[in-house]
């Protein structure tokens, strides 16, 4: 049965979503000096009050859309390795999962993101905050890899072998940020993962 605080609910939750996503966007095209709360409010087509209604300080607004975002996309991300392992084998399929593993940080996610990390290297009360989320995101994303490519995790080689290619997706990610790396980016993902493909081989 419906009840009469359940629109007002759904009106909450979805002026929540909308001030999440454009915080993210204005971090990722804009930067940090820009993303201001008014700013967010005014993409999100929401007044500031209602802004803070729901998040009292930047600081809130900031990390809460950070770890809404990578919610989503680990929610996603499960869709595809789903995907991934029900049509693709082999070679072709490590490559696949580097290639996903990539995109995540050549997006509008990590460039928000990094917005964000590089602001709290020199802000210790935003670095308290983000230093246990960046944490929380690592061990996330290597435990997605794992999955996705069907490794013991237990085994040191295939567990050093994963976080290789995570670091390596982000020095991509990093090399994307000020120029279009593209081109480049896709002969190294195919050379890696051929190589991935290999040393795993041993490991399973």
């Amino acid at each position: 049965m419906a009840t009469p605080h359940e629109p007002k609910q759904d009106r909450s939750r979805a002026t929540r979503q909308r001030l999440l996503e454009a915080t993210i966007d204005c971090l990722a095209e804009m930067g940090w000096a820009a993303a201001t709360v008014a700013v967010v409010a005014e993409r999100a087509g929401v007044s500031r009050g209602a802004a803070q209604h729901h998040f009292p300080t930047r600081e809130d607004l900031i990390t809460a859309a950070l770890a809404y975002m990578f919610d989503t996309r680990t929610e996603q991300a499960k869709v595809e390795a789903e995907t991934l392992a029900a049509t693709a084998v082999g070679v072709g399929r490590t490559e696949a999962v580097v290639a996903g593993l990539v995109e995540s940080y050549t997006s509008p996610l990590f460039k928000a993101a990094l917005q964000v990390w590089t602001h709290a290297a020199a802000d210790p009360a935003l670095r308290e905050r983000i230093v246990p989320l960046e944490a929380r995101f690592g061990r996330i994303s290597h435990r997605r890899a794992v999955e996705a490519l069907g490794v013991d995790d237990a085994d040191p080689v295939a567990h050093h072998l994963v976080q290789a290619t995570l670091d390596m997706a982000r020095g991509l990610g990093l090399a994307d940020v000020l120029t279009d790396d593209s081109s480049r980016r896709k002969q190294i993902v195919h050379q890696w993962a051929v190589t991935l493909h290999t040393a795993l081989d041993g490991t399973r």
